[in-house]
């Protein structure tokens, strides 16, 4: 049994895993960190993360940047693997999760979905066979209309995982609207679409002389990132220090 600590539980996606760990015999949350403790929770409900004697074998996090500092902190303290999965941490932060990375294992990601990271990986073998033979790439993506920031970080590292296959020769566009000219060869397409309460979807397309090859993946709710999580601190329990991604967890 894999014990877990849960840091935001009372988030929409904190409650999301603390349903999907609910019907998962081999993992269990034994306690939740969040800035109120309301009641709703079967497991003690921590409001300072300090305060939190119980001991677990691993961490997940879906918070807000402001508690990642202190996250962090006690991570380390307590010698306890860490799933971030807080986005928006600024450049001080982000040099801080490496700093812990020293210490205890660490796993973050830009997108906890089990699929968007197979994708990642396949992408690579597909831009060895395709961009080599000159087929252009295109990257669509497509979120609800509460989104702030396109593109989206997923998009990103899909365009990433790519870029780097290719020795990083490609250059990212991202409107064509400004500039008429025709496409250039190296590169590399990003559009963003946000409307109504598009979850997330990826179009990854392959675009040759007569022919197209397009990798898709779709997200109807926000479980397989919830789901992704836990594989993710499964994975990590036992883990030595470093720093960690879904890559791994995938093999």
């Amino acid at each position: 049994m894999v014990r877990v600590i849960m840091h935001g539980c009372n988030g929409k996606m904190g409650q999301t895993i603390t349903s999907l760990i609910a019907a998962d015999e081999e993992i269990e949350i034994v306690a939740g960190i969040d800035a109120v403790d309301d009641g709703r929770n079967t497991y003690p409900v921590f409001t300072d993360i300090k305060a939190c004697t119980v001991e677990a074998d691993a961490l997940i996090d879906f918070s807000v940047a402001a508690a990642v500092d202190a996250l962090l902190d006690y991570c380390v303290e307590k010698k306890l693997p860490c799933v971030l999965c807080t986005t928006g941490l600024s450049e001080a932060q982000l040099a801080k999760v490496q700093e812990a990375s020293k210490q205890i294992a660490v796993l973050k990601s830009a997108n906890m979905s089990l699929g968007i990271n197979l994708l990642l990986k396949l992408l690579k073998e597909a831009a060895q066979t395709l961009a080599t033979a000159g087929f252009d790439i295109e990257i669509i993506e497509k979120h609800h209309n509460q989104k702030l920031d396109a593109p989206s970080g997923t998009a990103l590292a899909l365009a990433d995982s790519i870029n780097e296959q290719m020795d990083n020769t490609y250059t990212y566009v991202y409107d064509r609207s400004q500039v008429r000219q025709k496409r250039g060869k190296k590169e590399l397409g990003i559009s963003a679409v946000r409307g109504g309460t598009i979850v997330g979807e990826h179009d990854v397309i392959f675009a040759g002389a007569d022919e197209v090859v397009t990798f898709s993946h779709r997200a109807y709710s926000k479980a397989v990132f919830g789901k992704g999580a836990i594989q993710a601190a499964k994975y990590l329990k036992g883990k030595t220090a470093g720093m960690y991604d879904m890559a791994d967890v995938i093999g």
